[in-house]
């Protein structure tokens, strides 16, 4: 089974791709989408639409996951992102591939064992879980997290 993990992001929206095979898990591919932040909002999640489709067509997942949007401090950034997020949830269920929606506190306990794990300790249990994995930037790692626990609970709900 092939997973995407989306983190998303207006100025960044991080992916990951993992397969699943009974309980191994391997890492497939990984990067990031960065959108023109001197575009219009409509441009650049049309921008990201295409860029996510792209990545569909290429690894062409069975299953797929979303991060869930936090609140900021800013408002405004929190509409931003969650303009993101939906666009991200589209680009996967216009595909026919099922969407799966976790809490960032749910991903970090189920890498770290915390849901107050830092930024550093995702990315090293990444490298313990996916040996080899070259990361593409933080926002990749947060998708790989992402592609990982959901892997992990479709296990534990099947």
């Amino acid at each position: 089974m092939i997973i995407l993990g989306i983190d998303p992001g207006l100025t960044v929206t991080g992916w990951g791709v993992v397969a699943k095979s009974g309980s191994r898990l391997s890492h497939v591919a990984n990067g990031q989408i960065r959108t023109d932040n001197k575009a219009t909002m409509a441009s650049r999640l049309v921008e990201l639409d295409s860029a996510l489709a792209a990545v569909i067509d290429i690894y062409k997942p069975d299953s797929g996951a979303v991060e869930e949007v936090f609140v900021n401090v800013n408002p405004q950034s929190t509409l931003k992102l969650g303009q993101a997020r939906g666009v991200a949830m589209v680009a996967v269920a216009r595909a026919g591939i099922p969407v799966a929606e976790y809490p960032t506190k749910v991903i970090k306990k189920a890498l770290v064992g915390t849901g107050g794990a830092e930024k550093q300790q995702i990315q090293h249990m990444l490298k313990i879980l996916l040996p080899g994995v070259q990361l593409a930037g933080e926002d990749a790692s947060d998708a790989l997290a992402v592609a990982i626990t959901h892997a992990n609970m479709l296990g534990s709900h099947r």
